[in-house]
């Protein structure tokens, strides 16, 4: 089974946890042209919620993203699980490039019919909202005809031409939906300068962050980033760049244009208020069709974890002699940053339930054993894929005979993007295996 966004070398705000962070950039094209903008911010949307819910398992509710990159907060069932992507796990051979997300019992009729609607916003309303807010300076675009809920431009205050972005949305409707677009995420999964959240009077959250387009910093473009996650349940995402263009482009200034606290005060301004409530309410996810031979039946999802209880009961599970020094995750996925005086190592897991109909995917090769009570055991050492030099990622991957999966990865540097700090990872292969195949994950408490 491919890997993945989560590990894909551009993502990252989780998928590398925070990198995702970078949805509302991801409409700047290469070519800085910015007619483009608006259909790559959709496209970044649906990267970013991809490497959400690969993370997340779905958790925390950001769900399908339809027509204009709208947040639609029920449409991808529990049950796709996120197209059973998985965080831990290493890519399947033959199965597709790192970075891809195997979906094999994916309907494209779900998709379709959970659309939520685009909001018919004047995409000039919303670049007056911006450029109101913003300092001095010089805005250009090249068109504001249309509607829809994002636009993205140029800005320069002198000091050298900028890309600018803004997307609105709504997060869902889980009463947590969104919440990670408003937390920082933890440096092992991202790299980024400075990261600041909080919550204004009325009950808004809000996030900004400072950190690079790409993780291993290959590209000298900086990524700055503000999140307002309203308490009604309204997005407000603004991206801004050091160079015109999200990508490919040279380096126009030392820093984006706008500071933190212009940030915050742009996405907490009343005059998007207006425009957030033209965006439609989300769909109702109509009940699934049970497997074929058994009509009427409505397909049950698999049960879902909620909480930090993975990263507790992994952490639980370590051998002796091992300190923690950063931890995280939520749902079925869970990491842990520990180091045995030999350097840091990055620990990481899911736990999903459901998984049976991939299983010819992700045991169908390799070093693939099989218990006496039907059990799939893969284990994996292969090289890091996300840039940091020296990194080894090592992998035990378990499945049982109804479906339920457990797999554990760890690797030779705190942070997959940075350089290995010892030479292996401080678990070895079988103490990787004995973590998966413990019988307290499948104790553990689930809806």
């Amino acid at each position: 089974m491919p890997q993945n966004e989560h590990h894909d070398p551009d993502a990252e705000f989780l998928g590398e946890f925070g990198s995702a962070l970078r949805a509302t950039g991801e409409g700047f094209p290469v070519d800085s042209r910015p007619e483009l903008v608006t259909g790559g911010l959709a496209r970044g949307r649906r990267r970013l919620l991809r490497r959400r819910l690969a993370v997340t398992g779905g958790a925390l509710a950001l769900a399908a993203i339809g027509v204009g990159g709208v947040y639609a907060g029920s449409v991808v069932t529990p049950a796709k699980q996120a197209d059973k992507a998985s965080v831990a796990g290493a890519p399947e051979g033959g199965g597709g490039k790192a970075g891809e997300t195997a979906a094999p019992d994916a309907t494209p009729t779900d998709a379709v019919e959970l659309k939520p609607g685009e909001a018919e916003i004047p995409l000039s309303e919303i670049a007056d909202v911006l450029k109101a807010h913003t300092p001095a300076g010089k805005w250009r675009f090249d068109s504001l005809e249309g509607t829809g809920q994002g636009v993205g431009g140029y800005f320069d205050d002198g000091e050298g031409e900028a890309a600018v972005g803004v997307f609105l949305s709504r997060a869902g409707r889980a009463p947590d939906a969104g919440a990670d677009m408003v937390t920082c995420p933890s440096k092992a999964y991202v790299p980024y300068d400075d990261c600041d959240e909080g919550r204004l009077r009325d009950g808004s959250r809000w996030m900004v962050f400072q950190g690079y387009e790409y993780p291993d910093k290959r590209e000298e473009t900086k990524n700055w980033r503000a999140t307002l996650l309203t308490k009604d349940g309204f997005l407000v995402d603004v991206s801004e760049y050091n160079a015109p263009a999200e990508k490919g482009a040279a380096i126009s200034r030392e820093n984006p244009p706008f500071t933190a606290a212009q940030l915050k005060t742009l996405v907490a301004a009343e005059a998007w208020r207006p425009l957030l409530k033209q965006i439609p309410p989300l769909p109702t996810a109509p009940a699934r069709p049970g497997k074929a031979g058994k009509p009427g039946e409505v397909r049950q999802a698999p049960p879902q974890i909620t909480g930090g209880v993975v990263t507790n009961t992994l952490r639980a599970l370590l051998p002796q002699g091992l300190k923690v020094v950063d931890k995280g995750g939520e749902g079925e996925f869970g990491f842990l940053v520990v180091d045995d005086g030999k350097g840091k190592s990055l620990v990481q897991i899911n736990v999903q339930y459901g998984m049976g109909d991939v299983a010819g995917q992700l045991y169908g090769s390799g070093d693939v054993t099989t218990l006496p009570d039907g059990r799939k055991v893969k284990l994996t050492q292969q090289p890091g894929e996300k840039g940091g030099e020296g990194v080894v990622w090592w992998t035990a991957d378990t499945m049982t005979k109804d479906g339920f999966r457990v797999v554990v990865s760890a690797f030779n540097t705190g942070a997959q993007h940075e350089a290995a700090t010892r030479a292996e990872p401080a678990l070895t292969m079988e103490q990787l295996k004995k973590i998966a195949l413990d019988p307290k994950w499948a104790k553990l408490p689930a809806k």
